[in-house]
């Protein structure tokens, strides 16, 4: 049995679950999300819990277990919670700033890059080289968050360019730096 598909998902007060015709809704403080599940899981919606069995071991049901009960999982803490990626930028002359609902950034372009927001995610910019992207859909958080950093990836050199606050950026030497040694 998949040891995370076993687990049950603990429904928080305030928070509503349903689970008809292949598709979950998760309604919250935050707002609602719907999600599509395979119809060869069974989801069961029991007091405060949510359960999820599969029909038996075939190798796809046995990865289908897992993912279901974990989307279903980020559903709950979206609505309650949500998520947020960090984002830092590093490099002389790089900074963001937010200008009513868009990102402002200067990335050592000759134009300026403007990101919008889209519905379901917030920006913030709480300092010149910072960019906090927030949401209640894990899945849009994150695709969001690589399109930002999309736009100027760090480079091996100098470490100049947009990267996640938790990412480490391998640094390799200059052409210089392998001079002098026999």
């Amino acid at each position: 049995m998949s040891r995370i598909g076993r687990k049950p998902i603990a429904i928080p007060a305030g928070v509503e679950v349903k689970a008809a015709d292949g598709v979950v809704t998760v309604k919250g403080p935050k707002g609602t999300l719907t999600q599509k599940y395979n119809t060869a899981m069974t989801v069961e919606v029991a007091g405060n819990e949510v359960l999820v069995t599969r029909p038996n071991d075939d190798k796809e049901n046995r990865s289908l277990h897992g993912l279901t009960r974990t989307l279903i999982n980020n559903m709950v803490i979206g609505v309650t919670e949500g998520f947020k990626k960090e984002l830092e930028v590093n490099g002389v002359g790089y900074r963001v700033q937010k200008q009513g609902s868009n990102l402002v950034m200067n990335l050592g372009y000759s134009h300026q890059v403007i990101v919008s927001e889209i519905p379901g995610i917030t920006i913030e910019a709480p300092g010149p080289n910072q960019i906090v992207i927030s949401g209640m859909d894990k899945q849009l958080v994150g695709q969001f968050a690589a399109e930002v950093r999309e736009k100027r990836p760090p480079e091996p050199y100098k470490g100049k360019g947009i990267k996640y606050t938790t990412e480490h950026i391998r640094r390799k030497e200059g052409k210089a730096g392998g001079k002098g040694k026999k």
